[in-house]
């Protein structure tokens, strides 16, 4: 076993280990409420940890080294690993669902898309509720810490641009690359316990709050409710979420410079600046269809808060709606369709093809517009004042392709499985993007993917991970060239 191969296998069994640690929180919550609920948790972390243990002593060695290959193949299993152990206490809890959906959950939960088969959610064990948020809290602060430490090493989709080691000590954000993950789980735990307190004071009770705090901050939209936020409007914790799902989806290390003195770097940040500009706009023209076309029922509320609250949750991903939105009409719709493949920003919890390669696209075409127009003239694409190297432009333009190829494929695939064309195509966009909730009666946010066969299910399910990986990092690994010595 090659040390590259040792590191990934220890990687994998102290991940698992971790996780199953974690389903004890959830069984202590159901024991002496719901037996069979706890029983399936206690006896999955026992199976989990003893995977985990014979993994990590299988893996372990004096110096952990990781090649390129290694560092995908651990990206793209602990995603895969994870959902598949996650979904074991779901199958042993007695809720009656299969595999498929149990594993379509995890998956959901991890990746923090937020799509769900359950419902009746109100009635559910509480243990139940909290696994599915710490699900989503774990994939969130779990694809920041891969975000920074992996992507930028393998160059995957323009993410080289944001190396935290560097040669020039202007561009380092704290001497090590540990100091900086540790900064960053501070700050994540620091967000979520505010989340939690802004919740309490706006009249959610103690255990919803809790939840609703973790999948806010993972920008993963699940909740304790089947109307999902909409229960909690009376008191502004629609609100509350829109704030902080914004906070979410802004890079993480410019709250780490915040800390060290420069909390101007949140507003003169470019991505962060286009993000809130991209929220204004679509919230306006939002305003603008609600009050022109009013919705049969918006539950009491103006029209700028509904606008306000489901752009904030569809562009972050995070999947919250305070109303039933496919009742809107076809061009709240297409709006929505539209901030699905926008996302947040890089280094945060949001998913889809996010602000900075958007920002990066249009100055590649600016820079080409102006060559046609004077061929002599020097002008190479910029991005944050700086000029772009050509390998960095073409990662950006190749993972854009892949981003939107996957979602024609995978959107003709479920055409296949019997789908409805709007359910097929918003069903492929919001699992791609990690968003949630699609469009339709059947999978819009007053619906569930329940009713979907499984082999769509499976398509979703796999769907999901490319999207929430970045697209190369699991499309690489089909390739023959990549298993090759």
């Amino acid at each position: 076993m090659t040390q590259s191969a040792r590191t990934v296998l220890f990687a994998l069994g102290a991940l698992l280990s971790a996780l199953s640690l974690a389903m004890l929180a959830p069984a202590l919550v159901d024991l002496g409420h719901e037996g069979e609920s706890a029983h399936a948790f206690f006896g999955s972390a026992m199976l989990g940890l003893a995977a985990g243990g014979i993994m990590t002593l299988l893996g372990r060695s004096d110096e952990h080294r990781l090649t390129a290959r290694g560092a995908i193949i651990l990206t793209s299993g602990a995603w895969a690993v994870l959902a598949f152990a996650a979904a074991l206490p779901l199958q042993l809890a007695g809720l009656g669902i299969s595999w498929t959906d149990a594993i379509f959950e995890t998956t959901a939960g991890l990746t923090t898309t937020g799509a769900t088969v359950l419902t009746g959610l109100d009635d559910l064990p509480r243990g139940l509720l909290l696994w599915r948020s710490i699900l989503q809290w774990i994939g969130g602060i779990g694809i920041i810490v891969t975000a920074m430490a992996i992507w930028p090493m393998l160059g995957i989709g323009g993410m080289q641009l944001f190396r935290l080691e560097s040669s020039e000590k202007s561009e380092k954000v704290l001497p090590r690359a540990g100091q900086i993950a540790l900064a960053i789980v501070i700050i994540y735990l620091s967000l979520t316990f505010a989340c939690f307190l802004a919740y309490v004071a706006a009249g959610m009770g103690g255990f919803d709050a809790v939840n609703h705090a973790m999948t806010t901050i993972a920008t993963g939209g699940f909740s304790t409710r089947d109307e999902s936020i909409a229960v909690f409007t009376e008191g502004g914790a629609d609100l509350v979420a829109a704030v902080f799902m914004t906070l979410a989806a802004l890079p993480f290390v410019l709250y780490v410079r915040a800390a060290q003195g420069r909390p101007d770097l949140l507003l003169i940040d470019s991505q962060a600046r286009t993000f809130l500009g991209v929220i204004a706009v679509a919230a306006t023209l939002l305003t603008l269809m609600i009050t022109l076309a009013p919705p049969p029922d918006p539950g009491g509320l103006p029209a700028w808060r509904l606008a306000l609250v489901n752009t904030i949750s569809i562009l972050t991903g995070t999947g919250y709606a305070s109303s039933d939105f496919w009742h809107w009409g076809s061009g709240a719709a297409a709006l929505f369709l539209v901030l699905m493949f926008i996302g947040g920003c890089a280094g945060s919890t949001t998913c889809s093809v996010k602000i900075f390669r958007y920002q990066i696209a249009a100055s590649a075409m600016r820079s080409y517009i102006e060559q046609l127009t004077r061929p002599n003239a020097v002008s190479p694409p910029r991005y944050r004042g700086k000029a772009l190297p050509p390998e960095t432009v073409r990662s950006v333009f190749v993972f854009i392709f892949l981003f939107f190829a996957t979602f024609t494929v995978s959107a003709t695939l479920l055409s296949f499985t019997g789908l409805d064309t709007i359910t097929a195509i918003s069903g492929a966009a919001t699992t791609l993007a990690n968003v949630g909730p699609g469009l339709g009666e059947i999978i819009g946010p007053a619906g569930s993917f329940a009713p979907l066969p499984d082999t769509a299910k499976w398509i979703m399910t796999a769907t999901m991970l490319i999207g929430r990986l970045e697209v190369l990092v699991v499309l690489v690994m089909f390739t023959t060239g990549f298993w090759r010595r």
